[in-house]
């Protein structure tokens, strides 16, 4: 932890910038996570299964979800908020959930809507919102970490 004054070289309310944006992603996927149990947010409550293809319930009447879905949405932010109390851990929580997403967006796409190993349940907006998310995970940590990981090279 750094003990560096408020917008001094990234830091900010004692945390740096990778810390403040890990926790915020964190603190979303979390919410979401939620969310997506709540009926009116998710419309079709009635279609959540707890996987595959057959939970047709949606939320924010766009992304599909599924029970399994939601948990995973719960425990990677969960991850994020806990792995954020370091700049490295932050670091680490955004590259390798970026990464995480990457794949499941790709692995959504190849195997389609339909698909009885589409275990999550994803439609074509999650496949293309993971992929967003996790490019944009997966940058922002490598940019915004980029000096720990010089620190790190040079010790």
């Amino acid at each position: 932890m750094t003990t560096a004054s408020p917008h001094a070289h990234g830091v900010h309310f004692g945390r740096t910038d990778v810390q403040n944006v890990g926790m915020g992603v964190g603190v979303v996927l979390m919410l979401v996570g939620i969310l997506g149990f709540i009926p009116g947010i998710t419309t079709q409550y009635s279609e959540l299964r707890f996987f595959g293809p057959d939970s047709r319930a949606l939320f924010l009447s766009v992304f599909q979800v599924s029970m399994l879905l939601n948990i995973m949405q719960l425990a990677i932010g969960a991850a994020g908020w806990a792995m954020s109390r370091t700049a490295m851990g932050a670091r680490k929580f955004l590259l390798g959930s970026g990464v995480l997403y990457i794949v499941l967006s790709l692995y959504g796409f190849i195997v389609g809507m339909n698909s009885p190993a589409n275990f999550l349940s994803l439609n074509l907006a999650d496949d293309w919102t993971f992929l967003v998310l996790g490019v944009a995970m997966t940058i922002t940590g490598g940019l915004l970490s980029r000096h720990l990981a010089e620190d790190a090279n040079t010790r």
